[in-house]
C-alpha cells in the first residue's frame, strides 16, 4: 500500500493523465511537423506570447485566489456549525428542568424532551448536507472523467433525504418537513416552535429561552451562509474565459518553443553534429512540463470553485455532519451500537 505521500504524488499524475499524453502528442506532431517538413517560418516571437502567458498567470492566480478563499469560508462556517451544534446539546441538557415548571415532568419525560430537540436538530444537518449535496447546473468537477474512474461519490448521491430524516422525525414532522421547499429551515422553525412550546410551560426559563432562540439565530445565519456559497456560483466570466485564454496560450506555445531549441540546435551542428541534430526533440518535454504547469493550475481554481459539491477535494461536510450526530447522540446517553458509525474515507478522502 502506497504512503500517503507517494499517493498523492501518484494521484496527481493520475489526475491530468490525459491532459499529460495531450501536452506530449501537441509537442511531438509540432517537432515532427518542423523537424520534417522544413516549417522554420512558422513560428511567433516569444514578446507577444509572454504577454499572454504573463495575463494567464495573472487570471489563474486571481481564480485560484478567489477558489480557495470559498473553501476556507465554506469550511469556516462548517466550523461554526459544529461549534453551534456542540453549544445548543450542551444547552438542552442543563437548561430543560422542572424548576419553574407549572406542571412538573418526571425525568423521563423530560430526557425525551432534550432527545426530540436533539434528533431535530441532527434532522436539521441532514438536511442541510443533502441540499449541499444537491446538484446545480455549473458543478461539473464530479463528472469528470477522473473523478468517474474513481467512483468518488458523497453519500448524499448514493441516499434519500427523506429516509436518512425518518430516525429523527416523528411521521408527522416529517410529512410537514418534506412538504416544505426548503427542509433545513421548516426544521428550525419546529425548533423554535417546540422551545416556545416549553417556555410556556415553564420547563425552560425565560433567560434560558432567549439564549437557546439566539443558538437558532446563530444556526440560521450559518445555514444562509452556507446557502449563499451553493446557489452563487464563482462568475462564469471569470471562470469561462480564463479556461479558454489557458487553452489559447498553450496551444500557440509550440509555435515559440520548438523554433527556439531549432536554433539552439543549429549553434551545436558544427560541434556536435549529431546533437543538434536531435536538439529541436528535447523541446517536447519542456513544452509538456510547461503546458501541463498551466493547465492544472488553471484546473486546480475549477475543482475549488463549489466547495460543496462532493469531489475530494471539497469541504467534508457529511463527515462533520456525523461527528456532530455522534457527539450529541453520545452525551444523551445512547449505547454506541444504535449510533450510525462515521462515514468511511476512500482514497484517505473524507466525504
Amino acid at each position: 500500500m502506497y504512503t500517503k505521500r507517494k499517493f498523492r504524488a501518484i494521484d496527481m499524475a493520475m489526475w491530468t493523465r490525459y491532459e499529460t499524453f495531450l501536452f506530449l502528442g501537441l509537442g511531438i506532431a509540432w517537432v515532427a511537423a518542423y523537424y520534417f517538413a522544413d516549417l522554420s517560418w512558422l513560428r511567433i516571437p516569444w514578446t507577444p506570447l509572454a504577454l499572454i502567458g504573463t495575463a494567464v498567470a495573472f487570471v489563474i492566480g486571481f481564480q485560484n485566489n478567489s477558489a480557495y478563499g470559498r473553501i476556507w469560508e465554506a469550511r469556516k462556517i462548517w466550523g461554526g456549525v459544529v461549534n453551534t451544534s456542540r453549544t445548543f446539546g450542551m444547552f438542552l441538557q442543563v437548561m430543560v428542568t422542572n424548576e419553574k415548571a407549572s406542571v412538573p415532568l418526571s425525568q423521563e419525560e423530560l430526557d425525551h424532551e432534550v432527545k426530540t430537540l436533539t434528533y431535530r436538530h441532527i434532522a436539521w444537518m441532514t438536511a442541510l448536507r443533502h441540499a449541499m449535496r444537491m446538484p446545480k447546473p455549473w458543478e461539473t468537477a464530479i463528472d469528470e472523467r477522473t473523478n468517474q474512474e474513481w467512483n468518488f461519490k458523497p453519500p448524499e448521491r448514493s441516499s434519500n433525504m427523506e429516509e436518512d430524516l425518518k430516525p429523527y422525525l416523528s411521521a408527522d414532522e416529517l410529512a410537514t418537513v418534506m412538504s416544505r421547499n426548503n427542509k433545513q429551515t421548516a426544521l428550525l422553525y419546529q425548533q423554535s416552535y417546540h422551545l416556545k412550546r416549553l417556555k410556556d410551560k415553564g420547563l425552560i426559563w425565560e433567560f434560558s429561552f432567549l439564549q437557546l432562540e439566539g443558538v437558532m439565530e446563530e444556526l440560521f445565519t450559518l445555514q444562509g451562509k452556507s446557502e449563499r456559497i451553493k446557489n452563487f456560483p464563482y462568475p462564469r466570466h471569470f471562470a469561462s474565459l480564463n479556461h479558454y485564454f489557458m487553452w489559447i496560450f498553450v496551444l500557440l506555445l509550440p509555435m515559440a518553443i520548438v523554433p527556439q531549441f531549432a536554433e539552439i540546435g543549429e549553434d551545436l551542428v558544427a560541434t556536435y553534429p549529431v546533437v543538434g541534430d536531435l536538439f529541436i526533440w528535447l523541446s517536447i518535454p519542456f513544452y509538456a512540463a510547461v503546458a501541463w504547469t498551466f493547465h492544472t493550475m488553471e484546473r486546480i481554481g475549477r475543482t475549488g470553485e463549489n466547495p460543496f459539491e462532493g469531489t475530494a477535494n471539497d469541504v467534508p461536510i457529511s463527515t462533520i455532519a456525523r461527528g456532530i450526530e455522534i457527539d450529541l447522540r453520545q452525551n444523551l446517553g445512547e449505547n454506541k451500537q444504535d449510533i450510525p458509525a462515521q462515514f468511511e474515507m476512500q482514497y484517505d478522502v473524507q466525504y
